[in-house]
Order: C-alpha cells, then sequence, then structure tokens
C-alpha cells in the first residue's frame, strides 16, 4: 500500500489487531470505519472502528491516533468521551503510539476509555501492542531471523 497514508494504515492495521484479539478485550467482533448517529446531538460521527460487546449489550467507540511526536491530551480525549455519550457508547478503546497525557489518562479513567498502545510502524504481521489495562502485550514478527511468530505476554499482578 504505498499510495497509502500512514494513519490510514494505522488505523487499518489497529482494526485487524483489535479484532485478531477481540476475546481478549471482551468483544465478540471489531468492525471496520463507520458513522453512528448522536442520540442526543443527532449528528453523524465517523469512529475509525467498532469493538461490538461479548455480550451484545453495547459497543465500545476505537479512535486511532498515530501521533509520534506527543501522547495524546486531556482535549481529544475529552472529545471522545462526548462521542461516547452522544452515541450510547459504553465505552471506548484509544489506539496511539505513545499513549495519554497525565490529564487525559484522568478522563479516561473517569469515562470508560481504554489506552492502547501500538507501535506506529506496526503492519498485520508485525506488530508490538500494549493494553496496559489488561496486562497484557500482543507481539509478532514475520522475521525470519527470529524465533518470534506471534505471542501474548502476560503481566504478574506482583509485579510492579
Amino acid at each position: 500500500m504505498p499510495d497509502q497514508k500512514a494513519w490510514e494504515n494505522y488505523e487499518q492495521v489497529a482494526q485487524h489487531l483489535l479484532n485478531k484479539f477481540a476475546n481478549e478485550f471482551g468483544l465478540s467482533v471489531v468492525e471496520g470505519k463507520q458513522s453512528v448517529v448522536g442520540q442526543r446531538s443527532g449528528i453523524e460521527h465517523e469512529i475509525d472502528a467498532k469493538g461490538v460487546l461479548k455480550d451484545g449489550e453495547g459497543f465500545l467507540i476505537v479512535e486511532c491516533r498515530r501521533y509520534t511526536n506527543s501522547r495524546q491530551n486531556q482535549e481529544k480525549v475529552g472529545a471522545l468521551a462526548y462521542r461516547i455519550i452522544d452515541t450510547g457508547a459504553k465505552g471506548a478503546i484509544m489506539v496511539s503510539p505513545l499513549g495519554l497525557q497525565e490529564g487525559a489518562e484522568k478522563i479516561a479513567n473517569a469515562e470508560n476509555i481504554h489506552s492502547v498502545i501500538l507501535d506506529e510502524n506496526s503492519t498485520f504481521s508485525d506488530y508490538v501492542l500494549f493494553a496496559n489495562f489488561l496486562k497484557k502485550a500482543f507481539v509478532s514478527s514475520s522475521d525470519h531471523g527470529t524465533a518470534l511468530d506471534s505471542c501474548i505476554l502476560y503481566r504478574s499482578e506482583t509485579e510492579p
């Protein structure tokens, strides 16, 4: 995909990986980019992906931000929090290479927004994805010089 923009590829890889590991995230499926109409405002919100909860009782908005020089700030996370309220979503997953700033993290904790860190250069076969709220990392490498194919790393509750 040489003519595809890096952020578009990042969104597609994020949606693919979240769908691949949907069960780990409590989801049945992660659908691609779509519009969701706000219940309060009546406006259409374009979302990068939609995670359908396993129990079928709602969805999570997936927001992908391939910002490589700064963490997500509280204004961006606050805007996502409004989309959650307006669409009736149960929460969100924000995917970015660097995570959240301190103020953004406070909003995320208050509004059921989970930060997932995905390396900016990840592909469908080579990726590093951290879901700290799950205490898991998902890693894969297609490099023929390594023994690593695909794995999920778990962090022990007793580790700092």
